[in-house]
């Protein structure tokens, strides 16, 4: 006969069951990637009753770890995000294969926070908790106190659980970006040949029948006439080229498969190459933004150096691109006259 659990084992499991439960729900309430991990995040600092928790993930092309989350981060690393850039103590450990297991699950001083002495809020100490799911090495969840004393091997167990909880979200989520990604794409090819069959075609009919103006009122001396459809025939053909390239930028992702930061390099060095302009490119923080987000970035990159290399007659100009778990931003500023 099994005995009976203490009165304090039962306690202990039954706020185990809570925690989890309570982090299981959050994140099966999202889908989002960001706002999932996010959500996990602020659950853990809060029923683990820490103070600061952030969570890293590995870039799926090549690797690199990046900031995919953050709670309540100390002064020093939240004004600065270049110091949450880059490989770290930890994160070598991880990716070395020296991070694994609930009894790898203990307390390592940041290297990060040390040496720091203002804007810490007294934090120098975090506990490292390995993300992964189907033996995939995905990230590490860093959770922090001011006051920590040794962890249980309970609680060492638990926080491993946890990581097991976020690191299957953190799959779900990407399946979940991947395929609405691949449906984005046959809605562009199905817009694309819509435009082809349509669009295209008509302006190809015009520049026909304009040819065959032009071929009798050539016959008949007509200068007035010829100058006219000459004049159609350019402006059909210019729409026809403009409308090929519509098309082609429909059906390709403006990124080309590249990391958004990888893409802006690429335009940059283009555009410099093109015109006498000076354009520097600086990044901080990159990190994956929803396709449709990072798109957007680039489309307004794009429009944003076109313009200052045909309107502004700027001599050097500078494209940043700052991210954190909680804004983007981006800047493209000149010497030129404007508009």
């Amino acid at each position: 006969m099994t005995p009976l659990a203490s009165p304090p084992e039962l306690e202990r499991r039954s706020r185990e069951l809570t925690i989890l439960k309570a982090i299981a729900e959050a994140l099966n309430r999202e889908v989002d990637l960001t706002r999932a991990l996010q959500v996990a995040l602020a659950q853990v600092v809060k029923l683990f009753d820490l103070r600061t928790g952030w969570i890293w993930l590995l870039r799926a092309d090549n690797g690199e770890p990046y900031l995919a989350a953050a709670q309540n981060l100390p002064p020093a690393l939240a004004d600065n995000p270049r110091r949450m850039e880059g490989s770290c103590y930890c994160l070598d450990l991880f990716r070395l294969g020296d991070l694994a297991g609930a009894a790898n699950v203990n307390i390592i001083t940041c290297s990060r926070l040390k040496n720091l002495l203002d804007g810490t809020d007294g934090l120098q100490s975090h506990a490292s908790v390995p993300l992964s799911a189907h033996g995939k090495r995905l990230g590490v969840l860093n959770v922090v106190s001011s006051d920590w004393r040794e962890l249980s091997a309970e609680n060492l167990r638990l926080l491993y659980t946890v990581g097991d909880l976020i690191g299957i979200a953190i799959e779900r989520a990407r399946l979940f970006t991947t395929s609405t990604q691949i449906g984005a794409l046959e809605e562009r090819n199905r817009l694309a040949r819509e435009i082809h069959d349509t669009l295209v075609q008509g302006l190809a009919g015009i520049i026909m029948q304009l040819e065959t103006a032009d071929a009798f009122l050539e016959s008949a001396q007509a200068d007035r006439g010829q100058a006219a459809l000459r004049q159609a025939l350019a402006l059909a053909r210019s729409n026809l080229d403009e409308a090929r390239r519509s098309v082609l930028d429909l059906r390709a992702a403006p990124l080309e498969g590249r990391s958004l930061d990888k893409a802006l390099e690429a335009l940059v060095h283009d555009r410099q190459a093109a015109a006498n302009v000076k354009i520097a490119f600086e990044t901080s923080g990159s990190r994956p933004l929803p396709a449709r987000i990072e798109a957007g970035l680039y489309r307004i990159a794009q429009e944003a150096l076109t313009n200052l290399v045909q309107h502004a007659r700027a001599r050097h100009a500078t494209v940043r691109w700052l991210t954190t778990p909680q804004y983007t931003q981006l800047i493209v500023e000149d010497d030129g006259v404007g508009f």
